[in-house]
């Protein structure tokens, strides 16, 4: 489950604004989201194998270029069921939390 919801949020972070991979991370500790890079990279792979990202190198005046990442369509109409899903998920509980 906790992948599923990490996947949610990095493309949730993404549909703001094209991000370096650290950044995420920044964006994922601040939310109390504890991840590392180890856990991230792959993560990142496997929604840029699913075209649901992809990326680009910018050069850096502080050392080598950087990967930055961006939600593809197909990634954002991803996003747009997960938001739906998410949703159902939080009334679903909410049901089960009034009963």
């Amino acid at each position: 489950m906790r992948k599923g919801i990490l996947e949610y949020c990095i493309l949730s972070i993404l549909s703001r604004s094209d991000k370096y991979a650290s950044d995420i991370i920044n964006e994922l500790k601040e939310a109390k989201m504890i991840v590392v890079e180890g856990t991230l990279y792959p993560l990142l792979t496997r929604l840029k194998n699913a075209e649901l990202l992809t990326y680009r190198w910018e050069e850096s005046t502080q050392g080598p270029p950087r990967k930055y990442y961006e939600l593809t369509d197909k990634g954002s109409d991803f996003l747009g069921e997960l938001d739906q899903s998410w949703k159902e998920l939080v009334d679903a509980v909410r049901v089960i939390n009034n009963n």
